[in-house]
């Protein structure tokens, strides 16, 4: 089990890396495509979207309206839940803000791909 711990953790530390690098190219749709087709995002204080769509919107609207870029994740933790299933945390940073993420549930597909079920993360300071 241990090393399964670990290959988890490391899967989805890639696929972390991956969305964070499609943000930071500007590459919204593959930001999107990470997330399951019915996946809920909370987005505090703006709020909730719902469905793969919606995150889509949301993600777009945000980067034209502020220019957002150079995001980087801190103090990165992983909880594995299961072989499916992992739960990563951490604290953010960008050009326009700053803030935390709660929940973001990582969850293997069948086809072995990490998808994001549940994102869940607030801004404490807009630049």
């Amino acid at each position: 089990m241990m090393n399964d711990v670990k290959a988890v953790k490391k899967q989805v530390l890639a696929t972390s890396k991956q969305w964070i690098a499609s943000f930071n190219n500007g590459d919204i749709n593959g930001c999107a495509d990470a997330y399951r087709p019915n996946a809920v995002m909370d987005a505090r204080p703006v709020g909730q979207f719902i469905g793969r769509k919606a995150i889509l919107d949301f993600w777009q609207q945000f980067v034209q309206s502020t220019g957002a870029t150079d995001l980087v994740y801190k103090d990165v933790s992983i909880e594995v839940l299961d072989e499916h299933n992992a739960v990563l945390s951490a604290n953010w940073q960008m050009n326009v803000g700053r803030g935390y993420i709660s929940r973001e549930l990582w969850q293997r597909q069948e086809s072995g791909q990490w998808l994001l079920g549940e994102d869940d993360f607030t801004v404490v300071e807009q630049f």
